[in-house]
């Protein structure tokens, strides 16, 4: 099943958020108001935000706060980004040009800066202290993960490997349906269930992110194959890859810094592709989306269970 199939349900919501996504604020600069748009126009599954509407509709919620909190942790997804894409250097996203590439550094900092902002002001319209304070710890939690990446992005330690994942896509993920369940008025113990959906979820997301990054194409991720490995940066499938070859090979070659270049980065690729590497991390991803929907169970049933049983089912699926 498709994700447009999935998300049939909450149709109407999501064309609401992007409503909200996408009205200016009285004081927001012209640049800014067109940069947003380009952004918010660049591609994107909006997951999150069909988190956040999905997880509300187990109870009878206010809409439009439902909306400004899956407004909000889109727009902080979408600042993630910006600034990702200008610490990594990254000049092409989903195939199409970064902030980065065309302005300058300060110009795209201050631009992350500004959606961060947007973000928290998305998040306040909700009205709920409870609310506020996950999104702000989850905003902790980004920031510091990104500089755990940056100090060990060349650890091979697999529970490094776990930390950042959980920072860089499970706490964003986790903090949409934990919201959206404490907005809806759920039990506490229906609240830990959506906020364990959503931690598992993300888990299984970004492994299979970066498996894609090594059997998926240019056209089709927007982005460079292998890049993750150019970077330096140690994902599931190379750790199990230098797990089953300890030393002496072309991906530590790269890692080590002592083979670069685009022809050793595809060799280096190519090794991980045709070794069980793959399979293994697939298989990883597989028990956290089945860990994601074992929480689902302490919920009541219905449609809203059904699309994020299936959407669970989607994540591990997924081409892009």
């Amino acid at each position: 099943m498709g994700i447009l199939q999935i998300l049939e349900p909450i149709r109407d919501e999501m064309g609401l958020v992007e409503a909200k996504l996408r009205q200016p604020l009285p004081q927001e600069h012209s640049s800014l108001t067109a940069t947003i748009e380009h952004l918010l126009c660049s591609g994107g599954k909006r997951i999150r935000p069909a988190l956040a509407l999905l997880a509300s509709r187990f109870y009878p919620t206010d809409v439009d706060k439902i909306v400004s909190l899956a407004a909000a942790v889109e727009m902080l997804h979408t600042a993630t980004l910006v600034h990702d894409d200008l610490i990594d250097g990254a000049l092409f996203r989903r195939g199409a040009p970064t902030l980065n590439s065309s302005w300058t550094p300060s110009m795209t900092i201050l631009t992350g800066d500004y959606l961060f902002a947007r973000a928290a002001f998305l998040a306040a319209e909700t009205d709920n202290v409870q609310v506020m304070r996950i999104f702000s710890q989850t905003l902790m939690t980004i920031c510091t993960g990104e500089l755990e990446q940056q100090i060990e992005k060349a650890s091979r330690d697999a529970e490094s490997y776990y930390r950042r994942i959980y920072a860089k896509t499970a706490a964003l993920l986790m903090a949409a349906t934990e919201g959206a369940a404490v907005l809806s008025g759920a039990s506490q113990g229906q609240v830990e269930a959506l906020k364990e959906y959503g931690h598992q979820l993300g888990m299984a997301f970004q492994i299979v992110d970066d498996v894609l990054d090594f059997v998926s194409d240019k056209n089709t991720l927007g982005k460079p194959v292998g890049s993750d490995l150019a970077q330096g940066l140690v994902t599931l499938p190379t750790l199990y890859y230098l797990k089953q070859n300890p030393g002496g090979n072309s991906v530590s070659a790269v890692l080590d810094k002592s083979a670069h270049g685009p022809q050793a980065i595809a060799h280096a690729v190519n090794a991980i592709r045709q070794s069980g590497a793959i399979d293994e991390a697939m298989s990883k991803a597989q028990e956290f989306v089945q860990r994601s929907q074992q929480a689902l169970a302490r919920l009541p049933a219905g449609a809203a269970k059904e699309s994020l049983h299936t959407l669970a089912e989607f994540v591990v699926q997924r081409k892009t």
